[in-house]
């Protein structure tokens, strides 16, 4: 069981920064791929990023492309999405989620509690 811990949420004006880090329990957590959600209120979870065991492939949502970075640091269990030029709609709980594939969030078999990202207008 990997248990999976997101921090480094919290209040941004509009164009700011901030990195999110999801940290694992396990090891074993270089064996997996990893992806960023997020849940805005009223809306349904949708997808970020995600990266490779490798780290040698990405993948973003059009939302996030040119502004959010997703990298990972295996000998830390942790993976990282810098997220730089922050909108309003980017405010929303953002997730990790721990899998063994790119695909829909049905694959992904760990997921954290989430940290809560504000962006002020």
């Amino acid at each position: 069981q990997v248990q999976l811990v997101e921090s480094g949420g919290g209040l941004v004006q509009a164009g700011g920064s901030l990195r999110l880090s999801c940290t694992a329990s396990e090891r074993t957590f270089s064996m997996y791929v990893v992806g960023w959600f997020r849940q805005a209120p009223g809306k349904e979870r949708e997808f970020v990023a995600v990266i490779n065991r490798s780290a040698t492939s990405t993948n973003y949502a059009d939302s996030g492309k040119g502004r959010f970075t997703i990298s990972r640091d295996n000998a830390k269990n942790t993976v990282y999405l810098q997220m730089n030029s922050l909108k309003p709609e980017d405010t929303a709980v953002y997730y990790c989620a721990a899998g063994s594939r790119f695909g829909h969030e049905s694959v992904y078999d760990y997921w954290g509690q989430g940290t809560q990202v504000t962006v002020s207008s």
